[in-house]
């Protein structure tokens, strides 16, 4: 024998199906615009690559790259993000940068 739904579990379990898909388009949302903010910070981190290989700077700037490091944990915890994981994006950002202006300097 089956159960009869319940007329206020199935409104109740609509409206949670609402706020999820509301939800997810927020998120759609902040997804574009990550990308977008990526795509501009890769325009002005390819700037310094050209302009790093035109002078024989090094590509990479260790005391520059640790305060930046510094800079964004601060951020996270006041932003209620971990740390840790802000840390290994930036590192993740840093390590593609540097590849970048290694590549320019070929």
């Amino acid at each position: 024998m089956t159960e009869a739904s319940n007329p206020h579990d199935d409104a109740k379990k609509t409206a949670a199906l609402e706020e999820l898909l509301s939800i997810r388009g927020s998120i759609d949302n902040i997804d574009a615009a990550v990308i977008h903010m990526l795509a501009e910070r890769f325009k002005c981190t390819k700037r310094v690559g050209v302009l790093k290989a035109e002078n024989d700077i090094p590509p990479s700037d260790i005391d520059r790259e640790q305060r930046q490091i510094e800079r964004l944990r601060k951020l996270a915890v006041d932003a209620e993000l971990d740390a840790e994981f802000a840390e290994k994006f930036l590192n993740f950002i840093i390590r593609e940068v540097i590849q970048n202006h290694l590549a320019l300097r070929s």
